[in-house]
């Protein structure tokens, strides 16, 4: 497996940030240090699972192993060293087939978990850490939270990973929310140190209208975690609105970072180029 090395991901912001010297504009290759583990992440994380369910995904349909792991290289290459990933995508293997080339420690890796047990919690995290042949995970979420009470129902599967990141296995974790009540429990929960939240102006595949989440992501961040959006563009419904939607998400002061699902070299580089000109005034 490929070492524990907690060196940072080599950014270009990496230095200014670091340095207390904030970068004049929004890029996507942005240094975020996520959360109350201070994780560093890039602005912009490579999404692999665009509708994905069942152990596959739009990425791993239409690009299969070598075209998804090309593309996660590609993405390295611009900068853009935060994947995301879930046992719910079958992406693991890709990520592993992109490390060959790429240094584990110059990337974030984040990935779901469908645990219900402790049993099957701890069976995960191994199984987890062959398939992608690391022996750390940078982030572990609880994957689609939606009963208001999940921090009760999951406390069992918490406690393996909390035992896991005092391990040195699980960096930081948290939970992915889909639905209102799960996302205020996550807001209030103090296992929770990352919520992946589903935001967008339009109020497309999310947990409620914008006026009804964002207050919510604001108590967050106020409690001191990380918070990642996801469904920036809807599951893609908002393809039409892709510069508002950008713009929104790079002006929300309760969202660190965001993932999108790219699907091809093309889009990456859209995104890559668009985001400094619609960040420059957010």
């Amino acid at each position: 497996m490929q070492r524990r090395t907690f060196l940072g991901l080599g950014l270009n912001a990496a230095g200014a940030a670091l340095l207390g010297a904030a970068p004049a504009r929004k890029e996507a290759s942005d240094l975020i240090l996520l959360g109350p583990r201070k994780v560093p992440v890039t602005r912009l994380a490579v999404g692999t699972g665009t509708n994905g369910v069942g152990g596959s995904s739009n990425q791993t349909r239409k690009l299969g192993l070598g075209g998804l792991a090309d593309l996660l290289e590609a993405a390295c290459d611009r900068g853009v060293r935060f994947w995301d990933s879930a046992d719910q995508y079958g992406t693991h293997p890709h990520l592993r087939h992109a490390l060959r080339r790429v240094p584990r420690e110059k990337v974030a890796i984040l990935t779901k978990t469908r645990a219900s047990t402790a049993a099957e919690m701890r069976a995960d995290l191994d199984r987890f850490r062959r398939e992608l042949n690391t022996d750390y995970i940078d982030i572990l979420l609880l994957h689609c939270m939606i009963a208001g009470d999940w921090p009760e129902r999951m406390r069992p599967v918490m406690d393996v990973i909390a035992e896991a990141r005092e391990r040195g296995i699980v960096r930081t974790h948290g939970v992915s929310c889909h639905s209102l009540a799960a996302l205020a429990a996550a807001a209030a929960d103090p296992w929770t140190q990352v919520i992946l939240a589903r935001i967008n102006p339009a109020g497309a595949a999310m947990d409620g209208p914008p006026e009804s989440v964002v207050p919510v992501l604001r108590k967050a961040k106020g409690a001191g975690k990380g918070v990642i959006g996801m469904k920036i563009l809807g599951v893609g419904r908002l393809r039409s609105r892709l510069d508002e939607c950008l713009r929104y998400a790079l002006t929300l002061d309760c969202v660190d970072c965001f993932t999108i699902g790219v699907e091809s070299r093309q889009e990456l580089e859209d995104l890559v180029s668009r985001i400094p000109r619609l960040g420059a005034a957010a």
